[in-house]
């Protein structure tokens, strides 16, 4: 389900789930009081600040438990979508929003939070949202220039901050309690004795913080898990819990031309190499993504065996490794790399090893190397898709 590694449910599954949470969310935003107009706004006057605070517990928890849980192998970070980022439209679509929220008292989700209860307010605002939401539809081809200004891609605080994720967890996580507190002295000082933090035990919220820190902490300092495995498969006498061989460049390109339907060739190489010296029928994998769920499928045949090719063969071996850790079998990695493989049999002259044998090996690899380039060719001309990738996980408010 979702992001996580292990297929918690199956994917045909996955909008009864999202039906359930989303009843979950409207129950808890209307129990938390975010159905009321009054409570909503009172984060603009100062006299209610429970919006400040349940938003920063929601960002809170959510960093740290994807840290937490991304760091014990259970989720893949590389599986979420995140949403492009197009800097001046959404400081403007922002400042209308909010414009919009002091004014009518609702975002969009709490105005059908407090609709769904019989709100008539909330039914006018929810209306204006669908009447804005056709007004920018028919406006849009004016305002697409706009729209588009200022691409910035999926971009990331800790990114733009120059910070790893789980320092800016920590960090978030310590702006979180001053607001809650300085929230607080708002609070008390614009509506006296009716303000929700008056009620707030001192001893026991003095104790959360510390505890938000500490986990806090915990997500900052826990080492990332592909790391983590990278230091393990590379440390003296790793010995892997299923064999990986070493594959010669000689018995690859035999297989490879042979259209042997148990090997599945891995290519780790990039976009530009690939290019220059394609192998025809692999399977393109960028390097740093090995472990992403996208590819679960390309390695779990356990009866096809899966040989990594990457530009040197630590490199190959290392994500051959790093794929056993993670509970796949039947692999192997191109001894040498592939300046091996291109030296041997993509480049003519090349030693042929025992004196006796080298007429044949000399012939098997001058026709290899013709049926590779023609095999190259025809996937070329007839432009082979890719294996589709597994889609990324959407959400949001």
């Amino acid at each position: 389900m979702g992001p996580f590694v292990p297929d918690l449910i199956t994917d045909q599954l996955n909008l009864v789930v999202a039906l359930a949470v989303g009843f979950l969310f409207g129950f808890v935003l209307e129990q938390a009081g975010f159905s009321s107009s009054r409570r909503l706004v009172g984060v603009f006057y100062g006299y209610d600040l429970t919006v400040l605070r349940v938003f920063f517990t929601a960002a809170v928890t959510a960093a740290a438990g994807i840290l937490l849980l991304a760091a014990g192998g259970l989720l893949d970070l590389k599986a979420i979508f995140v949403n492009p980022t197009w800097l001046w439209p959404a400081i403007v679509g922002g400042a209308i929003m909010g414009l919009g929220f002091l004014l009518g008292g609702f975002c969009p989700g709490t105005s059908v939070c407090a609709a769904a209860i019989g709100k008539v307010d909330a039914m006018a605002f929810l209306g204006g949202s669908v009447l804005g939401v056709f007004s920018y539809a028919e406006l849009f081809p004016r305002l697409a220039a706009f729209a588009d200004s200022s691409a910035l891609g999926p971009a990331l605080v800790p990114d733009a901050l120059g910070v790893s994720a789980g320092l800016f967890v920590l960090l978030l996580a310590a702006a979180a309690i001053a607001a809650f507190a300085v929230g607080g002295v708002v609070e008390r000082k614009v509506a006296g004795a009716a303000a929700p933090s008056s009620a707030f035990p001192r001893r026991l919220h003095v104790a959360s913080a510390a505890l938000l820190l500490a986990v806090a902490g915990l997500a900052a300092a826990l080492p990332d898990r592909k790391a983590r495995l990278v230091a393990k498969v590379s440390a003296p006498g790793y010995v892997p819990h299923h064999l990986v061989r070493p594959m010669s460049p000689d018995e690859l390109a035999f297989r490879i031309v042979d259209g042997d339907h148990r090997l599945r060739v891995v290519d780790l190489r990039g976009e530009a190499a690939r290019a220059a010296r394609p192998l025809p029928g692999a399977v393109s994998v960028p390097a740093d993504d090995v472990l992403g769920r996208e590819w679960r499928d390309v390695f779990a045949r356990r009866m096809v065996q899966k040989v990594v090719v990457a530009p040197t063969e630590e490199e190959a071996r290392t994500a051959a490794f790093l794929l056993v850790e993670t509970g796949f079998e039947n692999l192997a990695y191109l001894a040498g790399g592939f300046p091996a493989f291109e030296r041997t049999i993509l480049t003519p002259g090349a030693p042929a090893g025992e004196p006796r044998f080298a007429p044949v090996v000399e012939r098997f690899r001058t026709e290899a190397r013709a049926a590779l380039a023609e095999r190259a060719r025809l996937e070329k001309e007839a432009g082979t898709p890719a294996p589709r990738k597994a889609k990324k996980v959407q959400g949001g408010c």
